[in-house]
């Protein structure tokens, strides 16, 4: 079978035929895919109004459009462009089916390297298709520039906001995704995590915002002041790390407080001791640990009279017994 029936079947260009393949070995081998225009179509796409217009020249050279690989071998299309005597815009270069403006990479070869970065690093992509790390982040851009234009954001009930740092120090994204039982994906990115970079996501995302049911965020000050104000009807969640955090903390002082209470009170608690059987969680325990938290300090001074270990009521408190 033809490497042209191949294509013919899986990538077909309307207007367009492919002509000879040939191997080059000059370097690096590769395919070159000879595409010339329809015999049965005169005219031709301008670049400027993408309107049909009359042929008025061809270029003087060659372009090569890089397509998928083929068998391990570099495969190109090489196509003399053509010049449009547009009545609007004049005389401009076509645009072709296969490739946006004066990009040298096919649409299928971007798309194809956009697939690959999804599994491998774009470096490692560059490196296994011999190209280079621009040419991936441009096939990405493309994605997701697509990707971007044909979402959609109907029925979005929960969203999740948070940030992650991108560079080193105090640089941070603010992403936000959608959250729901039936659909978890990204929404959006914006640089930094101040109140305008979430408003930003909110004017996007327009009128959909009243049908919110949650939000969850940090308690990251910006993050709570604007989902009050763009997203009142939802219930705000907080994150439990922080919860669970802020809690901490607040029994600690506590904790401190009641230590430096009873060592002014003249002695040494065991609570002095106890901080982290007291911030941890009981099944976290080793059993030393869990032994000294199970231990009651003594709730009264020394020299306070007690209560006998046994005995009834008409026993004198703090009497010796005969």
């Amino acid at each position: 079978m033809l490497v042209k029936t191949l294509l013919n079947k899986i990538q077909k260009y309307k207007g367009f035929v492919y002509g000879d393949v040939t191997l080059e070995e000059r370097g690096r081998p590769r395919l070159l895919i000879d595409v010339r225009p329809d015999k049965r179509c005169n005219k031709a796409v301008c670049s400027g109004c993408d309107e049909l217009g009359p042929c008025y020249d061809k270029m003087p050279t060659t372009r090569y459009f890089q397509f998928p690989p083929l068998w391990g071998f570099l495969v190109f299309l090489a196509y003399v462009m053509r010049r449009v005597d547009c009545p609007r815009c004049g005389v401009k270069v076509e645009t072709v089916p296969w490739a946006h403006g004066k990009s040298p990479t096919s649409i299928s070869y971007a798309w194809f390297l956009a697939n690959w970065a999804k599994v491998l690093n774009w470096k490692q992509v560059a490196t296994s298709f011999h190209t280079t790390w621009d040419t991936v982040y441009r096939s990405v851009q493309i994605a997701v520039e697509w990707g971007l234009e044909h979402r959609d954001l109907k029925g979005i009930r929960s969203l999740g906001v948070d940030e992650v740092a991108w560079h080193r120090g105090h640089d941070y994204l603010t992403v936000v995704y959608q959250i729901d039982e039936h659909r978890k994906r990204l929404l959006w990115v914006g640089e930094d995590r101040t109140k305008a970079t979430l408003n930003a996501f909110f004017d996007m995302f327009g009128l959909r915002a009243r049908w919110l049911q949650y939000v969850a965020s940090d308690m990251w000050k910006p993050y709570i002041t604007v989902l009050a104000k763009r997203a009142k009807h939802a219930v705000h969640v907080l994150d439990r790390y922080h919860i669970v955090a802020k809690m901490n903390k607040a029994i600690d002082e506590v904790r401190a407080g009641e230590v430096k209470q009873l060592k002014a009170d003249g002695y040494d608690p065991i609570l002095k001791k106890g901080r982290w059987c007291l911030l941890k969680r009981p099944e976290n325990l080793t059993p030393q640990a869990g032994h000294q938290a199970r231990r009651h300090p003594p709730l009264q001074p020394p020299l306070r009279p007690r209560l006998p270990a046994q005995g009834g009521d008409d026993q004198a408190v703090g009497a010796d017994e005969p």
